[in-house]
């Protein structure tokens, strides 16, 4: 199955809350939601009286992800943590958020995506840095492991996230300090959502960015439970590929289907690139890589893919690639269900005549039947002369 979706609420939906973009998705005849949680604003307190023996998921209009902890960077969301009653005097640390209120409010819109078959993803904090000091990377981590509490409140399948630039070490070096992190974030999402939720990684588009194609690749398989994000449009402007056939796709998709275990996460959108890390997202039409190929060749296999539109224009790119997609997928129909050709030398059957038409307007006159016994008397009779005086009238004598 095919689904297509926005990166963020649409542009065209009245309310800007998560739950309003789901049905607007919906209405618009799409079926996936990547949700942006860019804004990280947590904030500690002492617990209050009246939450003494509460759960801090059962906590109203507040959104509880760590409790015990005295500082943000130890703030590490566990379920043990999240699941017992809140002691007198623990500090709670909870998260202000456009996504959601409270465990319930995730819980509700959890429900209504499932309802109308709207797959949901999260998107981490874009900004993260592994390598620049301690305290940045505890930060980062944290930034990451919020989200995953938020994607598996909403019931979200990946938590899309980057990686942040390189070390200032080699590049090897580098990728195997990143493949420690990483591992160590896939263990905790995975431990934390009991499976339901990824780690996907996206490629970066930048060259000093850690994330190029063959990163993503080798991560992915080297740490278990790690997803590779096929975004089309950083690889284009990293790597200034020439993408204009299906054949020209079709090794860059089997590379990432076959690593993320035949299950296929896609961003799409045009891209312009003017020099080395100099790059910006436009509209698909405007771009200089086309969505048709790309049709064509998800209609030839079963994939089982999800393409998200990243472009400025979100969901009408959405659902122009689902229309080019839908017309690749009727043209493949029709070839495969086109009559077989005749065979040469055969006779041909002539097509039988058509009758002459009619006039419309003029209706045939409906003559009486007459018998030929009457017809020869009335041939029989002799005619009547005229008379010798008045043929010869006004003659003088």
């Amino acid at each position: 199955m095919i689904r297509f979706g926005p990166a963020g609420i649409p542009l065209s939906c009245k309310g800007r809350t998560l739950r309003d973009g789901i049905a607007d998705v919906h209405h618009l005849g799409l079926a996936a939601l990547e949700a942006q949680f860019i804004k990280v604003n947590p904030l500690q307190r002492v617990a209050l009286d009246e939450e003494v023996g509460k759960r801090p998921r059962e906590l109203v209009q507040q959104l509880a992800i760590a409790v015990g902890a005295s500082t943000l960077e130890a703030a590490e969301p566990t379920l043990a943590s999240l699941t017992s009653p809140i002691k007198k005097r623990e500090t709670v640390t909870t998260l202000t958020t456009s996504l959601a209120k409270d465990y319930a409010d995730l819980e509700t819109t959890r429900a209504l995506a499932r309802s109308l078959d709207v797959e949901l993803t999260l998107h981490a904090p874009y900004y993260v840095d592994f390598f620049g000091s301690a305290e940045a990377r505890v930060r980062s981590t944290r930034q990451i492991q919020w989200a995953g509490v938020l994607a598996e409140g909403l019931g979200a399948r990946f938590l899309v996230t980057h990686l942040g630039f390189y070390g200032p070490d080699s590049r090897e070096e580098s990728f195997d300090q990143m493949a420690r992190i990483v591992g160590d974030l896939a263990r905790w999402l995975a431990t934390y959502t009991r499976g339901s939720t990824r780690l996907a990684i996206e490629p970066s588009g930048h060259p000093d960015v850690f994330g190029s194609r063959p990163e993503i690749l080798a991560l992915s398989r080297k740490v278990r439970g790690v997803v590779p994000v096929l975004n089309v449009p950083h690889i284009v402007a990293r790597e200034r590929l020439m993408l204009e056939k299906a054949e020209d796709y079709a090794p860059l998709v089997e590379e990432f289907r076959s690593a993320s275990g035949g299950r296929l996460y896609l961003n799409f959108s045009g891209v312009e690139y003017f020099g080395p890390g100099v790059m910006r997202l436009t509209p698909v039409k405007r771009g200089t890589v086309r969505f048709d190929p790309l049709a064509e060749l998800l209609t030839e296999r079963d994939y089982d893919a999800t393409v998200i539109s990243s472009s400025p224009l979100l969901e009408h790119d959405a659902m122009s690639m689902k229309l080019l997609y839908e017309r690749a997928l009727t043209r493949r129909w029709m070839r495969l269900h086109a009559p077989p050709p005749a065979a040469r030398g055969a006779a041909r059957v002539p097509a039988p005549a058509k009758p002459a038409p009619k006039h419309p307007f003029r209706r045939p006159r409906a003559r009486p039947a007459r018998s030929r016994r009457r017809t020869a008397k009335a041939k029989a009779r002799p005619r009547p002369r005229r008379p010798s005086h008045e043929a010869g009238h006004g003659r003088s004598g």
